[in-house]
């Protein structure tokens, strides 16, 4: 899935730092967030109001390494949400959507509340523009539950959403989450308004969409865009200088291992690994002078 934003589009992709920030982080018109974490978490109850958290994650609030940006607000009822966006390859996601709710539930123990039986409910979700989790499902609700599936627990719920699996066109798009998953799969595709599907005009998912359009944006807001699509181009750029690194570096390591034990012929090491022979002599004459 191709997020990043390019000059014939015309809007701002959502899940990229501007465009959530611009939607999901709009202080000034909370409309859309309220209404996405509604239905990100599957409730009925609306959610009235919204107090975001800034001092929360302070200096965790943007990774550029992995493209990752969190926010935290809490609402009337003092339930605490935690949103991720990722766009990169994070095989640890789930360890990190761990380390936010329970650095947010220790938060909350040592403001005072000992009673653990009142205390609100954590929900963490994360949004992935590629796919992760082995199941079918594009959306993942998981508490604490038994080796029967049984709940165990629902203080603490964890909400994936992965948009590489959601498939359904607009027309069949009924639900909330389903009209949210599409336009953040779609928006920035959009080059013409009679693209437009009908429920893009109710006002939530409207009030998001004009953040995102770059023909409303002042000078200083597409100055400030610009910045940060330089310096997410620069962040994926390093991201897969890494994660090639990371590759090259595990088949030395394999390909040394493989000349150490002697079973196999440089040849076959070379097309077992899919390198060229020059490469396993290399790592070979690099052994041999370490002897």
């Amino acid at each position: 899935m191709n997020t990043l934003y390019t000059d014939d589009q015309i809007f701002i992709p959502i899940i990229s730092d501007y465009g959530f920030k611009a939607t999901f982080g709009n202080e000034t018109n909370t409309l859309f967030l309220r209404k996405a974490l509604q239905a990100l978490i599957k409730t009925e109850t609306p959610i009235k109001e919204v107090k975001f958290d800034k001092n929360t994650f302070e200096g965790l609030t943007q990774d550029s390494r992995s493209g990752v940006y969190d926010l935290a607000c809490t609402d009337e009822n003092d339930n605490h949400f935690i949103v991720e966006m990722q766009y990169g390859e994070e095989p640890y996601f789930v360890q990190r959507m761990k380390f936010y709710s329970l650095h947010k539930f220790n938060a909350m123990v040592k403001k005072g509340k000992f009673d653990y039986g009142t205390l609100t409910k954590i929900y963490c979700v994360a949004i992935l523009a590629n796919t992760i989790l082995p199941y079918k499902q594009y959306h993942t609700l998981a508490n604490l539950r038994n080796e029967q599936g049984e709940l165990f627990d629902k203080q603490m719920t964890f909400v994936t959403v992965e948009l590489n699996k959601f498939e359904l066109q607009e027309f069949d798009c009924q639900t909330d989450l389903e009209k949210l998953i599409y336009t953040m799969k779609t928006i920035h595709t959009v080059t013409q308004p009679i693209q437009f599907p009908q429920f893009w005009n109710e006002e939530w998912l409207k009030v998001a969409i004009d953040e995102l359009d770059s023909r409303k944006m002042t000078p200083d807001e597409r100055a400030s865009f610009e910045i940060l699509v330089a310096r997410n181009a620069e962040a994926v750029k390093a991201e897969n200088k890494k994660i090639k690194d990371a590759i090259v570096n595990n088949k030395i390591e394999t390909i040394r291992k493989m000349l150490i034990r002697g079973k196999l012929s440089i040849e076959e090491i070379a097309e077992d690994n899919a390198v060229t022979l020059d490469f396993v002599k290399n790592i070979q004459q690099k052994l041999n002078s370490e002897k």
